[in-house]
């Protein structure tokens, strides 16, 4: 039997989140949980935090997608993740635009190289 690929979990408002599903990334695992969440108005800092480390232990996630302004609300969570597996990628949304200066990602890339290796 052929071994299965990484999952793409996603973490964002509605609309993105619908826009992944309807892209067919939608999967549960073995407990019934899905791989992504859904952003409410009554969705509280800890159930994020909850959902984003349940995310980075799966063994069978590879890349999460979470929208940058969910990501701002458990930033502390993100920086502290330092694997490249699962790839942790913010994303704008419909009513948030992105900010490149707020990306845990690219953040880590500028301190990677210096001013002389850009030129």
């Amino acid at each position: 039997m052929a071994e299965r690929g990484k999952l793409i979990t996603v973490m964002g408002d509605e609309d993105t989140v619908t826009r992944f599903l309807l892209g067919g990334i939608g999967e549960l695992n073995k407990n019934c949980h899905p791989n992504f969440l859904v952003m409410e108005k009554d969705t509280t800092i800890h159930e994020i935090e909850d959902t984003f480390w349940q995310f980075l232990n799966q063994d069978d996630i590879g890349i999460i997608l979470i929208n940058q302004y969910i990501a701002e609300m458990v930033r502390q969570a993100l920086d502290a993740h330092q694997h490249t597996i699962p790839t942790v990628l913010e994303t704008p949304s419909k009513e948030h635009p992105y900010d490149a200066t707020k990306d845990s990602i690219l953040r880590r890339a500028r301190g990677m190289f210096t001013a002389e290796d850009l030129h």
